[in-house]
């Protein structure tokens, strides 16, 4: 081992252990979700001398990932990797690629990169020719190319837009998850959600079909292009709920930009606070998979209605829940033939039109229909046994049938679709085939 060498081990053994030092008060096992939040803010909010005297300050976001990665592997995961000296690229390959890109500014980074690899047999990276463009000023503002300017927008009433997006959760039981939620973009609402262990249009069904049973049918939904939002069955669904069904343009997602903020809420107050499991861990705790998936959506399920709901929102100044039915009343009105939700503790009582709460108002490890006790909100009494014209789910109570609804959630006789039929499935079938799944 080199001398130089050496000593750059020796350095990051040093930052390895400030960094230590920092974290170290947030990392009592005794200490609240709210507690460690508190201590890593007022960490973030203090400047601190590192080991070679310098005056830095670190983000929440930087402190949560130490912790994480110290949860991960211990002090070695704090400990940064020995830098090396960078590699200079050639100052001829360079100059070609700029003469490329001044020949034709259209040209993108990856385009130059192309033709270098096809005329020498060599590139640079794409991210290396980027910040060479931009050090010649042969793109951005200086080259004469005018910046995007995006406006603000916010749906006026509740319900008006949901926008909805995945997120990569942790690893349960070595097997990766992934978040479906929808976002009510006028109170920051999170009106739907759900963990699962693929990211396809089943585990989309779990997520939004609880969310059109207790919080009523949306005018519109915004989302991506993947293909979980493409499907056949989504489509349909929409068309026969009336739902306006919008994709983003592709590479273009300034749209989602609020879903995409709350994604960074949970990662930094919900996520930093769950760990990675394999299957060995769950094989010492006795714990198949679905049961482990079902205790995740339990514990989010908690932390959305007591934490984040309750929260007043850096944007709205009010809490999501508080804004939702704040929206509602200046409409006169509530969700349209949908079951009022059980408010948590932080908020004050309402009163209520339906006999008994629904399934969705409480948290629950599986999706269920609405309870039977339950009364829709009709404008009129709906006879017994009929079905909600929003969601089609049937009351549960005996009687004659009043006209049959088509709905995302009716039961069908074959509950699986391909391309060219569609058939809708019930919520106990998603979540069947779903925990089927996990334990594959």
């Amino acid at each position: 081992m080199s001398t130089d060498e050496h000593k750059r081990r020796e350095r990051a053994q040093v930052i390895g252990l400030f960094r230590y030092q920092l974290i170290c008060p947030a990392l009592e096992a005794g200490l609240s979700t709210k507690q460690r939040g508190k201590l890593v803010g007022g960490i973030a909010a203090r400047a601190h001398t590192d080991p070679f005297g310098n005056r830095v300050r670190y983000s929440r976001d930087t402190l949560d990932r130490w912790i994480r990665r110290w949860r991960a592997g211990g002090f070695t995961e704090l400990v940064p990797s020995p830098r090396r000296p960078a590699a200079r690229t050639d100052q001829v390959v360079l100059d070609l690629a700029a003469a490329l890109k001044r020949e034709s500014p259209a040209r993108t980074a990856a385009q130059v990169a192309r033709i270098l690899r096809a005329s020498t047999g060599w590139a640079p990276s794409e991210s290396t020719l980027l910040r060479h463009f931009h050090r010649l000023e042969l793109i951005g503002p200086a080259a004469g190319q005018p910046g995007e300017v995006f406006g603000r927008f916010e749906a006026e009433n509740p319900n008006e837009l949901w926008c909805g997006d995945a997120l990569h959760g942790p690893r349960v039981g070595g097997r990766k998850t992934y978040l479906f939620a929808f976002l009510d973009d006028h109170s920051r609402l999170l009106t739907g959600y759900r963990f699962g262990y693929a990211e396809d249009a089943v585990r989309l069904a779990v997520a939004l079909q609880p969310a059109l049973s207790a919080r009523g049918v949306p005018a519109g939904v915004y989302v991506d292009n993947g293909s979980a939002y493409v499907d056949a069955w989504l489509l349909r669904a929409c068309a026969k709920l009336g739902v306006r069904l919008v994709h983003s343009t592709p590479g273009r997602p300034q749209g989602r930009g609020k879903i995409e903020r709350f994604f960074r809420t949970v990662r930094d107050q919900f996520l930093v606070e769950v760990t990675d499991s394999s299957a060995e861990d769950l094989a010492k705790s006795g714990v198949d998979h679905a049961a482990a998936l079902l205790e995740l959506n339990r514990l989010f399920t908690a932390w959305v209605e007591t934490a984040y709901h309750c929260s007043v929102h850096s944007e709205t100044g009010q809490r999501p829940l508080d804004r939702w039915e704040a929206g509602w009343d200046r409409l006169g009105r509530t969700p349209a033939c949908c079951p009022p939700v059980s408010r948590p503790a932080c908020a004050t009582a309402r009163p209520t039109c339906c006999a008994t709460p629904t399934a969705a108002s409480s948290p629950k490890p599986k999706d269920a229909p609405l309870s039977p006790n339950a009364t829709p909100c009709h404008p009129k009494s709906a006879p017994p046994g009929a079905r909600s014209p929003a969601t089609g789910i049937h009351d549960g109570t005996s009687g004659t049938s009043g006209p049959r609804q088509e709905s995302l959630s009716a039961p069908r006789r074959r509950p699986f679709h391909n391309q060219h039929e569609s058939h809708t499935v019930s919520s106990q079938h998603l979540t069947s085939v779903e925990n089927s799944t996990a334990r594959r």
